[in-house]
């Protein structure tokens, strides 16, 4: 670990050390779940006021422990030697506009699809709901620029997710395990509309403002209660 690393309590330490390692597990599984190819697509968590997140161009099975990746809100670099990510500009927008605590950027194949057909994604499945409500596409503006983050802010606003045009998908949550769910949910909706859009002579029903916002209510209870 870097040396700003051992500075720290060994709580914060740990807390830093576990995030780290969830960041990698997670970006991982978005290679093998076919969410991204290569080293397309990042992954950040927020630990504090340190920003952990994917290096640039750097094969995700080959990072390890000693690899961590951190900067401030800034983007200062406070942790490691690996340049973070070239997306570093949307990940930080996010953490200082919301409560985010982890985001999850694709570059899914269904998802990225609908990005250069529609303006925001038709309402084809209540799932939507878990998103905010229906699910905007930033305008297209090149990767790792402020411009991009300040499209994506926009298309965000009120949500948890959006669609980059021509480019990907980006979520936030308060875990990495619910962004992570909610990309997934993301790239599975546009996969659906496209494949119920594609039935010659037929259109998919949509539904409606009131059905998604009724269905809204309802997920704010859904799930074990303690």
């Amino acid at each position: 670990m870097t040396s700003k690393l051992r500075e720290t309590g060994g709580e914060v330490r740990e807390e830093v050390a576990r995030s780290w390692a969830a960041v990698v597990a997670t970006a991982r599984r978005s290679v093998a779940d076919g969410l991204v190819v290569g080293t397309s697509g990042n992954v950040s968590a927020r630990v504090g006021d340190v920003v952990l997140v994917t290096p640039s161009g750097v094969p995700y099975d080959r990072l390890t422990p000693d690899d961590i990746t951190g900067v401030d809100l800034t983007g200062r670099q406070v942790l490691g030697t690996l340049v973070p990510t070239s997306e570093l500009p949307m990940h930080l927008a996010v953490y200082r506009t919301t409560d985010a605590r982890a985001i999850v950027h694709t570059h899914a194949v269904h998802a990225t699809a609908v990005s250069t057909l529609v303006t925001e994604l038709p309402l084809v499945h209540y799932m939507a709901a878990a998103l905010g409500g229906p699910v905007r596409v930033a305008p297209y503006a090149a990767y790792g620029t402020d411009e991009l983050a300040e499209h994506m802010l926009r298309a965000l606003a009120d949500r948890s997710g959006c669609l980059l045009r021509n480019h990907g998908t980006l979520t936030y949550g308060a875990t990495l395990d619910q962004a992570y769910d909610r990309t997934a949910q993301l790239e599975w909706m546009c996969r659906l509309w496209l494949t119920a859009s594609s039935v010659p002579g037929l259109t998919p029903s949509l539904l409606t403002e009131a059905q998604l916002a009724e269905v809204g209510e309802r997920l704010k209870g859904y799930g074990q209660r303690r």
